[in-house]
């Protein structure tokens, strides 16, 4: 198992923090589309390291076009020497159509072309295929040698698709090399709707397990003391909560028993209550959301959810000291 770590702060702190997380053992650095471009601290990540795989977790697609993310991703993918994994999700409809201004419909279907048209871009770059998709959200049958990469040596990076839903998890079997789960799931709704999902998809593209990634960024509960503890457990109920209150992902909750809680959550969200929302999830919900261990059982509380599963997975360790951390590190990828 691959053990991932964010990559996150100021651009002026990155380089400091690439180098660490790779003295320190970790497989990958990841960055996130929030308040911050997910792609600029990955160039700089990848000039003060050597070995570490720099991977968007994730960089919104419907933000941008086909040809945008194939450009970047052949970039840094060339930067990097190959290290680069292009990490991307959909969003949700009031974000792209409010926050970017972009068209909204039909996600998975939508995704599904987007992804096919950057390989058909990237095929015409590296294969000397004539360019000519024609899908019915994108359509791209124009490149001249002048807007042709000339840097080819290390190809197009590795394609990651953020999921939830059925429909969604499918196009990354199809279409992606690996599929990032949502921090916000369950070990059963993993079992039971992400993996069926998956082998659908590697079906319709007719490849196998073994050709497919399974990441995922985990929930983690711990400390070093009480006072820690407390503070991480407040920290991952309102993560929790927050996810918990966005409609398209009650199919989770549902699953449990807890869906009416989903509405409630948006209601609570919209009033800007965020406190009041992390109150509403229970310690069974806490439990089945994220690993609640001591630091020394946090490794083998992940091993036994998911090892069977996650080929990486990215989450917090609680040490006293960094070579203790780098010990987790080391088990973890060992699981």
């Amino acid at each position: 198992m691959k053990v991932d770590a964010g990559l996150f702060g100021g651009l002026g702190h990155i380089p400091k923090l690439a180098r660490e997380l790779e003295e320190m053992g970790y497989d990958g650095a990841m960055t996130a589309e929030t308040a911050n471009d997910p792609f600029f601290p990955l160039v700089l990540a990848a000039e003060h390291t050597e070995r570490i795989e720099l991977m968007t977790s994730i960089a919104v697609a419907f933000s941008r076009s086909p040809m945008t993310l194939a450009n970047i991703g052949h970039d840094l993918n060339a930067f990097s020497e190959g290290r680069f994994i292009l990490g991307l999700g959909s969003q949700i409809r009031p974000h792209i159509t409010k926050r970017f201004s972009m068209p909204w419909s039909s996600p998975a279907a939508r995704m599904r072309e987007f992804i096919l048209a950057m390989r058909a871009i990237w095929d015409n770059w590296y294969e000397g295929t004539p360019l000519d998709f024609r899908g019915e959200f994108y359509s791209h049958t124009l490149m001249t040698p002048m807007f042709t990469p000339t840097d080819r040596r290390f190809g197009a990076p590795r394609v990651y698709l953020a999921a939830v839903g059925p429909l969604m998890t499918e196009v990354a079997g199809e279409t992606a090399d690996g599929v990032i789960a949502h921090a916000f799931t369950t070990n059963r709704y993993v079992r039971e709707v992400t993996i069926p999902a998956i082998e659908r998809g590697l079906a319709r593209s007719g490849r196998s397990r073994s050709d497919f990634a399974i990441t995922c960024p985990a929930f983690v509960v711990t400390g070093s003391n009480d006072e820690t503890t407390e503070g991480s457990r407040a920290a991952v109920r309102k993560q929790i909560s927050f996810y918990a209150s966005t409609p398209a992902y009650r199919p989770v909750l549902d699953m449990h028993g807890w869906g009416e809680l989903q509405p409630e959550l948006t209601i609570l969200s919209k009033r800007g209550e965020w406190d009041e929302m992390a109150t509403r999830i229970t310690d069974e919900m806490l439990d089945e959301f994220a690993i609640v261990a001591p630091p020394d059982r946090v490794v083998p509380a992940l091993k036994e959810r998911y090892g069977d599963i996650f080929d990486r997975v990215a989450c917090t360790f609680a040490a006293d000291d960094r070579n203790e951390q780098q010990a987790r590190i080391k088990a973890l990828q060992a699981a």
